[in-house]
């Protein structure tokens, strides 16, 4: 939402983008709810379908914890002048990741 204020859209413009950011969730569960109560649970197509809308969801939270959340660390100056920061800030990010992976086994 402060990318929207920042970019001083009119006021109509900026109700309706937040009109529809504030349906997407409400929508989303709805549809699943009725995906789910449709389907049968251990169906190929079921797991298929699960299995890709996960992925997205996944790739999508990758996306937004890079993009939004580190590029701002990552780009900071004083990193940037430092190759053992970068190294150190590298080997953590590669590290957390892998600990989140392995926490993952056991979701």
């Amino acid at each position: 939402m402060d990318e929207i204020l920042r970019a001083k859209f009119e006021s109509k413009s900026t109700a309706i983008m937040a009109t529809f950011f504030s349906l997407t969730t409400p929508i989303g569960i709805a549809i699943g709810i009725r995906v789910s109560s449709v389907s049968k649970e251990n169906s190929p197509t079921a797991l298929t379908v699960e299995g890709v809308f996960n992925s997205a969801s996944a790739g999508i939270l990758i996306y937004i914890a890079l993009v939004d959340l580190l590029a701002a660390d990552f780009m900071n100056s004083r990193l940037q002048k430092n190759l053992k920061l970068q190294l150190g800030a590298n080997i953590s990010l590669l590290l957390g990741a892998g600990c989140m992976s392995v926490l993952a086994k056991w979701a």
